[in-house]
């Protein structure tokens, strides 16, 4: 029993070997063997012109399970015979017949169907010349790989996008969906040089195209926006394109994106980024507000506070706020021995606008601060040694007249504290001789 067993599993083993074999080969197993035999001995000669019509026999008679080499020799033959061939409609029907090879190799080599959308696409690049038929292939292709797409491909589709929207026949929400699905997918492949320099290509060609006009991306985004205000990828989305748009920053969606941005992942960058904003619009307490959120970010290194530090007291100094920004210039120096110069020179310029009241000495007190920081202003960086002591000469010709101070009990070298415009420093008196 256990004999026949055997026998009948080998038997059954051996049957289906033959049916496997029938079926790689179709019903016309020797006519196909023989004529895949006929076009290989010509192809591997490279006698191309007599390996194409066995090719061509081969073809009619093997299904492509055949053999694999059989559609990818024959994408090599249909090339060159494209090549050759002058008129446009034979031409047509060879490229068609190109291109469904590839469609082929997908369909009975799943392995190696990546590869085949791929060279398909390369194909399509070569012999497409019509941008709107190169760009709907290409777009089919970039739907089914995805990210597998070959860099290249996705830099041609948006290319003949532009080229559609240029003459016309394609929005420029389009060619903006294009581009951004293109850069995403690039993002996710592997990172090599070739993606790299793919990417950066993109987005040159992206730039350079305009299409991305601020008003295009306002007119997208606005709706997209209003109906949707909770969608972080959304809202990162309108960020990234306007702010890598040339003056698309000023306008109230980007405020708000970014506004939108910084409440879900708050930051010190997003906080100064906003800061930035608000003061290119003249919203002066608002614009504080931020950089001072910015400040408070315990990630924040010493340098960089020390930096942001300086840029809230020229900005409060700028406009009126010199408490702040004496406060800030304060903290500057002290967070950075590099920012002393700048910091002290501030703060000279600082107590020498300022308006004291009080009598005649309480009045100019303040230029005696001035030039105190003036002096080491000048003493911490060199640099500003010219610039300290034009400003010390003008500050110096407010100082008291001897008279008027000891009228007041006070003399030289005398110190003095000054309290005016809600800061306080000690000094030392100096007169007019």
């Amino acid at each position: 029993m256990k004999k026949i067993t055997l026998v009948l599993l080998a038997f059954a083993m051996t049957l289906g070997m033959n049916l496997s074999a029938q079926d790689k080969y179709g019903p016309n197993k020797d006519e196909c063997i023989k004529y895949l035999s006929y076009y290989q001995e010509y192809y591997k000669a490279k006698n191309y012109d007599d390996a194409l019509p066995n090719w061509r026999t081969a073809m009619k008679l093997c299904p492509p399970t055949a053999s694999q080499n059989m559609l990818l020799n024959g994408m090599t033959l249909l090339g060159k015979e494209i090549n050759k061939t002058k008129d446009p409609a034979a031409r047509a029907a060879l490229v068609d017949s190109l291109l469904m090879l590839n469609d082929l190799r997908a369909e009975y080599y799943p392995n190696y169907a990546v590869a085949a959308m791929n060279t398909k696409g390369q194909y399509m690049t070569q012999f497409y010349k019509d941008p709107k038929a190169l760009y709907e292939g290409l777009s089919k292709i970039v739907a089914v790989n995805q990210e597998k797409t070959k860099p290249s491909l996705l830099l041609l589709q948006l290319n003949s996008a532009i080229e559609m929207y240029k003459d016309g026949n394609l929005g420029a929400e389009e060619v903006i969906n294009t581009y951004q699905n293109a850069i995403a997918l690039v993002g996710k492949a592997e990172q090599t040089e070739e993606v790299s320099k793919t990417k950066s290509d993109i987005e040159g060609l992206f730039i350079t195209s305009q299409v991305a006009s601020c008003d295009n991306l306002i007119a997208l985004f606005t709706p997209r926006y209003e109906a949707d205000p909770d969608n972080i990828e959304l809202v990162t989305n309108i960020v990234k394109m306007m702010g890598n748009t040339e003056g698309c920053q000023n306008n109230d969606l980007f405020l708000k994106a970014v506004t939108k941005m910084h409440s879900n992942e708050p930051s010190a960058a997003s906080a100064y980024y906003l800061y930035k904003l608000h003061a290119s619009k003249d919203e002066n307490d608002t614009a504080v507000k931020y950089l001072e959120e910015a400040l408070a970010f315990p990630d924040l290194d010493a340098q960089a506070k020390a930096n942001y530090q300086l840029e809230l007291a020229t900005f409060c100094t700028k406009n009126g706020m010199n408490g702040k920004a004496f406060e800030a210039a304060r903290k500057a120096a002290e967070l950075d021995p590099a920012n002393q110069g700048k910091a002290y020179y501030l703060i000279g310029t600082i107590w020498g606008s300022v308006r004291c009241g009080g009598n005649e000495v309480e009045r100019r007190a303040n230029y005696w601060v001035a030039v105190d920081y003036l002096q080491k202003a000048k003493a911490a960086d060199e640099s500003l040694t010219a610039d300290c002591n034009k400003l010390i000469g003008s500050y110096s010709v407010y100082y008291p007249q001897k008279a008027e101070a000891f009228m007041y009990d006070i003399v030289d070298g005398q110190s003095y504290t000054v309290n005016c415009g809600g800061m306080r420093a000690t000094t030392t008196v100096r007169t007019q001789k």
